[in-house]
């Protein structure tokens, strides 16, 4: 027996250990380039270079185990329906939270406005709106990146390699978790640089693994509904490339005050509507395609 196969079969047979292994290598260039690196300071905007070493790393895992990329959820079927399906969700949630956003800021007296444009760092250590055509072309590519990767990787990689001796259940529960801890280098970012204290680190870390863990239940769901990772890529895709990074809400005390209690909203409402068909569904490993 080869080497690789070797290692295939211990991935296999360690199906829980070899994830977090996996996943602990992920973290780390992650946490690296977030907090020491720090690209998202730079010109691009963005931690892209954890992303492009995780689509690396998922593809040489795929290699060793002799799968293929359809075996996680890169089917060729359905593409655009699926998608659909994604971006429908995003927006119609989003609409919701839009307004929701809005209604309260009013209520509140402020004038809203919305603005389409990136932010970026500049040498003074403040954001810096970027409207450029460029920027916002940037913005997106990076987010596609993002969203192959980490629904290739939780949704696709960890799922696939846990369902091999593990439930369905355990399978959708555990890459949920660990998508939620993967977020944890955010407030971690945060306190290394001062910006919060340790109390408020622990707050926002629990807030962030609850939030993204949910987020992964949701897509983790809707990937089993379709038979493809694309439904969950492009409501990924929506939350952080338009909602998020885009399509901002403007008043004079500022930018995007209620941003958090948008995305809030707008993932419980698609939460709640992926699981109550799912639950239609019977919890069946896949749904018959007039529900979905």
């Amino acid at each position: 027996m080869t080497e690789e196969k070797l290692l295939g079969e211990r991935i296999k047979k360690n199906t829980v250990l070899s994830c977090l292994i996996i996943f602990g290598l992920l973290i780390l260039v992650h946490g690296l380039e977030a907090i020491v690196v720090r690209t998202d300071e730079t010109v691009l905007g963005e931690n892209c270079i954890n992303k492009i070493f995780g689509i690396i790393i998922v593809f040489i895992v795929l290699d060793l185990l002799k799968w293929k990329p359809i075996d996680i959820g890169f089917t060729k079927e359905k593409i655009r329906r699926s998608i659909g399906i994604g971006l429908a969700m995003g927006l119609a949630s989003f609409i919701i939270a839009y307004s929701i956003e809005i209604i309260v800021l009013r209520s509140y007296g402020y004038t809203v406005s919305f603005g389409i444009f990136t932010t970026g760092f500049s040498l003074t250590g403040e954001s810096e709106i970027h409207k450029g055509i460029g920027f916002i072309l940037m913005c997106i590519f990076f987010n596609i990146i993002n969203v192959v990767m980490e629904e290739g990787t939780f949704r696709g990689l960890f799922d696939k390699i846990l369902l091999t001796d593990h439930s369905m259940k355990f399978a959708l529960l555990f890459q949920a978790l660990l998508f939620g801890v993967w977020h944890i280098v955010t407030p971690l970012h945060n306190l290394i640089d001062g910006d919060i204290n340790f109390a408020s680190f622990l707050g926002l870390g629990i807030g962030y693994i609850i939030l993204a863990g949910m987020m992964g239940i949701k897509w983790g769901l809707l990937y089993r509904m379709t038979g493809s990772l694309y439904a969950g890529m492009a409501d990924h895709f929506f939350n952080n490339c338009i909602a998020t990074n885009l399509l901002h809400v403007i008043t004079e005390g500022g930018v995007d005050d209620l941003m958090i209690v948008r995305v809030v909203i707008a993932q419980l409402l698609s939460f709640a509507a992926v699981f109550m068909i799912w639950k239609k569904c019977g919890y069946k490993k896949t749904c018959d395609s007039s529900l979905i």
